[in-house]
């Protein structure tokens, strides 16, 4: 098996999906995560099935779709719009949020409630041959890897996977632990590169801590991974072009 190289489409935001598709294309990425907020809103089947084709007509493989929905904080009724527009789309996965409150402030009942909801939204989206993806971010029940850990356990469904992106001002050698801790199930990284303080960078920049992630990616030959790039500079296309350069070099396919 091998790690894709793809775009998050939420990157873009100004640019329609047959611009997005465009910028891929100029790229040289296969793969792609369609956001729920612009590009394909949940709920909007025909825009899914519009944009499933799209992509298709282009050679990209759908392999998320990257919902909003905040796992026990919404309405559970609201996952159904999300799941709909995620078949309609292709998708293998929905990303989701675990949560609104960060692990420090997530009372037990709060961390039971978003517990039990991903559990239900697993199941769910199983029966659609659906996964959930729990997206690894601040102010959420992931924004420590113990915390994480241990969401995932307390979930305990084999359709529920991680994600990984680094938070601000994460150290390479903390990265790679984290990253292989998520491993086997870690089938995605957001791959960007940002200083301390959340200024954007070049990828390249970023290469103590992505190469030693991406490398640990590699070493697995149990499951076909995906490394998205996500927020480049000023959300430049021509930043994305050059950052699919770096990034098929780390990975060693280009």
């Amino acid at each position: 098996m091998s790690v894709r190289t793809g775009l998050v489409s939420i990157t873009f935001r100004q640019l329609g999906v047959d611009e997005v598709l465009g910028v891929m294309r100029r790229a040289e990425l296969g793969a792609v995560e369609w956001g729920g907020d612009v590009h394909v809103p949940a709920g909007d089947v025909a825009a899914a099935t519009r944009t499933a084709k799209a992509s298709a007509d282009q050679g990209v493989k759908v392999v998320a779709y990257g919902s909003y929905y905040r796992a026990g904080d919404h309405d559970p009724g609201d996952f159904d719009d999300v799941l709909r527009t995620a078949v309609a789309l292709g998708a293998p996965r929905i990303r989701v949020w675990a949560g609104s409150a960060g692990s420090a402030d997530a009372t037990p009942e709060r961390r039971d409630r978003v517990t039990a909801d991903l559990r239900r939204i697993s199941e769910l989206a199983a029966r659609d041959g659906v996964e959930i993806a729990v997206e690894h971010h601040p102010g959420t029940l992931t924004d420590t890897l113990e915390s994480a850990l241990g969401l995932n356990a307390a979930v305990d469904h084999p359709g529920l996977r991680p994600y990984w992106q680094p938070r601000l001002g994460l150290g390479p050698a903390e990265a790679l632990d984290e990253a292989t801790a998520l491993l086997p199930g870690l089938v995605t990284v957001h791959v960007f590169t940002w200083t301390a303080d959340g200024a954007r960078l070049p990828l390249a920049e970023g290469a103590p801590l992505w190469a030693p992630v991406l490398g640990a990616l590699r070493e697995r030959d149990d499951a076909e991974r995906y490394a998205l790039l996500e927020f480049v500079p000023d959300d430049d296309p021509e930043a994305l072009v050059r950052d699919a350069v770096t990034l098929r070099e780390w990975l060693g396919s280009g």
